[in-house]
């Protein structure tokens, strides 16, 4: 089932529209962003629970929630 702008911010609450998006664009499911967000905000728990290092469609999503955003910092 493909994920929606809905799911995307269930996981990751208000994001700018570019960004879902991309993420939808992945054709990752809710579940794989899921995890994906918790491998970014607690890598090391997960690494200290022996669990493997992302991979496919969860190291996809990583890589783009790990993206800077370009209006960071312009103020």
């Amino acid at each position: 089932m493909p994920m929606t702008a809905q799911d995307v911010i269930a996981v990751l609450g208000p994001i700018d529209e570019t960004k879902i998006t991309e993420i939808i664009a992945t054709g990752a499911t809710p579940a794989d962003l899921a995890e994906a967000w918790a491998w970014i905000n607690n890598d090391e728990a997960l690494i200290n629970e022996g669990r493997p290092l992302p991979s496919g469609k969860v190291a996809e999503l990583c890589a783009l929630l790990d993206e800077p955003d370009e209006d960071a910092g312009l103020a």
